[in-house]
């Protein structure tokens, strides 16, 4: 890339790089573990928490029952639910410590990272690889910390929810009519 591009050009190169990294097969790993009969639970820590929101946000429009974990209204996690984790780095402990929990308790694990030889990939059931570069990194993006990775995160779980809301026939109008119409 060159100085003279713009930099919104860069970005979306950026972007489309990792994109094209991606095993859309990961995707597909993932979506067995999630039907609507399970309650699905998101957490990430900083950016990758609202990357989190958004998926759980997402889940909720397309007709599941989604939490978001250390919220005041989150039940407790049981047997046959899911947590989708994210973590660039695939360490960050109390993300880990959310995933190690709740394998303990049979709940299926989706893990987010770039790092898939990571302790959080290790406690994952299907592990969804974003090959971004992530804080503390030194190459690889234009952009401060882990942006790449979380922008790329954003565009893998709305891909991840599309393919979902097709598989179970879910329109936009029906999600539509779960989303919040404040006007």
């Amino acid at each position: 890339m060159t100085d003279n591009k713009r930099i919104l050009d860069q970005i979306v190169e950026e972007v489309q790089g990792v994109i094209a990294k991606m095993d859309e097969h990961d995707l597909e790993q993932a979506m067995p573990l999630i039907t609507k009969g399970s309650r699905i639970y998101a957490t990430g820590e900083g950016r990758s928490g609202f990357q989190a929101r958004s998926f759980a946000m997402r889940m909720m429009h397309i007709g599941y029952t989604s939490y978001m974990m250390g919220e005041t209204i989150c039940p407790s996690m049981h047997e046959g639910d899911v947590l989708l984790a994210i973590s660039g780095s695939g360490k960050t402990r109390r993300t880990v410590e959310d995933a190690e929990a709740a394998k303990k308790l049979g709940v299926k694990v989706i893990a987010v990272t770039s790092k898939p030889d990571s302790p959080l990939a290790a406690a994952a059931d299907a592990v969804i690889v974003v090959p971004g570069r992530v804080k503390g990194e030194a190459a690889g993006s234009i952009q401060l910390l882990s942006s790449l990775f979380d922008q790329s995160v954003h565009i893998a779980l709305d891909a991840l929810c599309l393919m979902l809301s097709r598989r179970d026939n879910v329109s936009d109008a029906d999600a539509n009519a779960n989303h919040a119409n404040v006007e």
